[in-house]
């Protein structure tokens, strides 16, 4: 049975990985289904597994099956969010966001990794839907602790790049991209074969850690494989690296997308990472607070259709309930 403590802390989000698990029956089609993340969705499958004292998912094979308790409980998750649905749905549906008349504030945290035009196209994009809106873009910084700042309600959305996202925090795959080094257009790497212990051995720029002690997501894939790279200049300014790439022999390792602005414009060039890299997904990130508002919902979509032309790439149509 369910401690009463325990069954205070169940949400209806809880409610719907429970059922999107079990008609799934599988984590990685749940995760994407709930536009999540395999380990979050594996967490909350753990969680689950507590309150209900049931693996609920087993393997057989090469495939997942529920168990009886499972399948027991799909029909009472299915009409806990049909009821959930006809309690709050009817009003969402009766105010609609009118993006046109109106004058909201969206405060946004992000970081320039992705690209150097996302944000100002970001900018004329909203502004040209909505044009009474303000738009406040903070830096995802290594002093910025959005995860506080989402809780609190004092910024609205968080757009950058993580590994594992916290699990604690909805979100919306934006892009996933192909992770390539930019060097000098002189660079040796350039002119022959470049294996893997030259590329660690080179001069490294990487961007100042999002907190104290972090590693970023190429240093923590590094340090998982056991290998370490030499990085001489770590840079607040993401922005500003291809300029110092440029008149150096340093390395940037990040994504295709954000290199290829610089390839045309400056003495750069893009080069195959001798590194295995898994790619690079970048995402928005949104607590609770703001999930279910009109006006969000509406805004999260402008962002996936900016990051959608950018790129040039289908992306979900649908977030996370």
């Amino acid at each position: 049975m369910v401690k009463r403590a325990d069954f205070d802390t169940i949400d209806l989000y809880l409610i719907r990985v429970l059922h999107t698990l079990i008609t799934e029956r599988s984590v990685s089609r749940a995760a994407m289904k709930l536009a999540s993340t395999q380990p979050a969705v594996s967490a909350q499958l753990k969680r689950l597994r507590a309150l209900t004292g049931d693996p609920l998912l087993v393997r057989t094979g090469h495939q997942m099956q529920p168990t009886e308790t499972a399948l027991q409980l799909v029909g009472p998750a299915t009409n806990l969010l049909h009821e959930a649905e006809r309690l709050f749905g009817s009003r969402a549906r009766q105010a609609p966001f009118d993006a046109v008349g109106s004058d909201a504030v969206f405060r946004v945290a992000a970081s320039d990794y992705l690209d150097p035009l996302f944000l100002p196209a970001l900018v004329a994009h909203v502004k040209r839907a909505a044009p009474s809106v303000r738009l406040e873009l903070m830096p995802l910084s290594q002093e910025y602790d959005y995860r506080r700042h989402l809780a609190t309600g004092d910024v609205d959305l968080v757009i950058g790049n993580w590994l594992q996202p916290p699990a604690e925090l909805h979100l919306g795959r934006l892009v996933s991209d192909e992770i390539v080094c930019l060097v000098a257009d002189k660079h040796p790497a350039v002119a022959r074969h470049w294996n893997v212990d030259k590329y660690l051995a080179c001069e490294h720029v990487a961007p100042m850690p999002m907190h104290p002690g972090a590693l970023g997501v190429i240093d923590e894939h590094l340090t998982a494989q056991g290998a370490r790279r030499n990085i001489v200049v770590r840079a607040s300014h993401f922005s500003l690296i291809p300029l110092m790439v440029a008149d150096s022999l340093l390395v940037l390792t990040t994504g295709r997308l954000f290199c290829s602005r610089y390839v045309d414009t400056m003495p750069v060039k893009i080069v195959r990472c001798p590194v295995a890299f898994p790619p690079l997904t970048y995402y928005q990130l949104w607590h609770d607070l703001t999930h279910a508002a009109p006006s969000m919902r509406w805004f999260r979509e402008q962002v996936r259709e900016v990051a959608r032309q950018l790129t040039g790439r289908a992306l979900p149509t649908k977030e996370a309930a």
